[in-house]
């Protein structure tokens, strides 16, 4: 396959990746656990690509025109490309919603998030940890993580996790959010941004500080 429909295939597994999770939360399952256990849901997943090839044909396509066919899709996934962030190299970020988080319910300017920034041989441990406290509902709406997919905007080799807050404003809740980060492991000292500032454009600079909170 030629760059571009590389990165179709790439694109597609991205939203591929957000379908299936979201079809597996709906019977109750998550996909991070049903890798890192070994689980056979092979199952659960070509059901989940037949839909996704119904409602959308073109990406379906470039997915198997990428990948030979739905079980090397699958195996991918069993290997822990799109769960694994240092074993993910086909998307640039890995998501997790908290449960019940709608999105249409916050307002993007009001939300805010923690950047925590990790050499990749820590990453994949810290992330485990945050990512679970998420999907407990014990930390903020939601959470990302970069991948090992090289990304030219990156600055260096370290890898980010963000974990979003609902409101900039709840300073209570912003810290609280802080010291179960810290229980989990990120104990040296972290910036919180608001969107509004990413919304704007802007990131830091030398002499130029763009965190809202510190701690």
């Amino acid at each position: 396959m030629d760059t571009k429909g590389e990165a179709l295939a790439d694109v597609a597994y991205g939203l591929f990746e957000v379908f299936l999770n979201k079809e597996l939360r709906k019977q109750g399952l998550q996909l991070f656990e049903l890798v890192e256990n070994s689980t056979d849901f092979s199952g659960e997943f070509t059901e989940n690509f037949a839909l996704f090839s119904t409602d959308y044909p073109l990406l379906a396509d470039a997915l198997t025109g990428e990948y030979g066919s739905a079980d090397a899709i699958y195996r991918l996934f069993t290997e822990g490309e799109g769960v694994i962030p240092t074993k993910t190299t086909k998307i640039f970020w890995i998501f997790l919603d908290a449960p019940g988080y709608d999105p249409g319910c916050v307002s993007a300017e009001k939300a805010g998030k923690w950047l925590i920034f990790l050499e990749p041989g820590h990453t994949d441990a810290i992330w485990k940890k945050i990512r679970d406290a998420t999907a407990a509902g014990e930390l903020g709406i939601s959470t990302k993580v970069s991948t090992a997919k090289q990304n030219p905007e990156s600055r260096d080799d370290r890898m980010d996790i963000y974990v979003y807050t609902r409101d900039w404003e709840d300073e209570e809740d912003v810290m609280r959010i802080r010291e179960v980060l810290r229980d989990l492991g990120v104990t040296d000292r972290i910036g919180y941004k608001r969107n509004i500032e990413t919304f704007q454009g802007e990131y830091s600079e030398k002499g130029k500080k763009v965190t809202y909170y510190t701690a």
